[in-house]
């Protein structure tokens, strides 16, 4: 039998070469498709002149706007059962940007395009219909905090009315933040995942311009430096020379 100079014959030669052939065609494939998916992602988001944020990112930053404006409403709680003056336009503002964007936009996403998936897929139906249910009950209370004049007989329905929003709506970003949204890779395919982001993205710029989030963050802070909220540093602990907290 003929062999080659390592000893091997033609015909494994051959069969080994083709092997690694195969092998490496088959390997490289996948890699060549992601590649190329992650070129025409690049390429979507050139043309957008935006960078891409997932589903789950984006609706997580929109819930960092709520959670700012709920330390909004908890000072003008306070300022309301202690009797202390406010500036009632500041209410006004805050319970505004509630309403334009977590209700009417970002609540909106959650019940358009989240909320029937999940309930089609069978998966968190429970969760999904107690989140639907508040959303509702937000929707009550805020109207009745945007028509409240703050006035004494008003105070105490309107502090409640601040303490019950803030007293559901902690809880209620914290479970969508932890349990829905991550769930989202377990029902959409990676093209509906990127398809749904550039949805969010197409809506926001609609509703509220190419700065659309950086915007509304904007005016959150103004909220913020008028009531003395905007300075992070106040809210870190202070501790005694024996590392109490003061």
């Amino acid at each position: 039998m003929n062999r080659n100079k390592n000893g091997v014959t033609p015909r494994r030669d051959f069969l080994a070469k083709a092997g690694l052939m195969v092998t490496g065609a088959v390997l490289s494939y996948p890699v060549r498709a992601l590649a190329k998916e992650e070129s025409v992602k690049k390429e979507k988001e050139t043309e957008k002149g935006v960078e891409q944020v997932s589903p789950p990112e984006d609706l997580m930053r929109e819930h960092g706007v709520l959670r700012r404006t709920l330390l909004i409403y908890e000072e003008i709680q306070g300022r309301v059962n202690s009797g202390k003056e406010f500036a009632p336009d500041l209410l006004g503002a805050a319970a505004g940007i509630i309403k334009k964007f977590i209700e009417d936009y970002h609540e909106k996403l959650e019940e358009d395009y989240l909320f029937p998936r999940f309930e089609k897929a069978g998966k968190l139906v429970d969760l999904v219909h107690v989140l639907r249910r508040q959303h509702q009950a937000g929707r009550s209370l805020t109207e009745f905090i945007k028509k409240s004049s703050a006035t004494p007989a008003e105070r105490k329905e309107l502090g409640k009315s601040l303490h019950l929003f803030i007293r559901m709506y902690r809880p209620h970003a914290a479970r969508e933040d932890t349990i829905l949204f991550p769930a989202l890779h377990d029902i959409l395919s990676p093209e509906e995942f990127d398809d749904l982001g550039e949805e969010f993205e197409d809506k926001e710029q609609a509703l509220f311009g190419k700065e659309g989030f950086e915007s509304v963050v904007g005016e959150v802070a103004k909220l913020e430096e008028k009531l003395g909220l905007y300075d992070l540093s106040q809210f870190t602990p202070r501790f005694d020379a024996t590392g109490k907290p003061e």
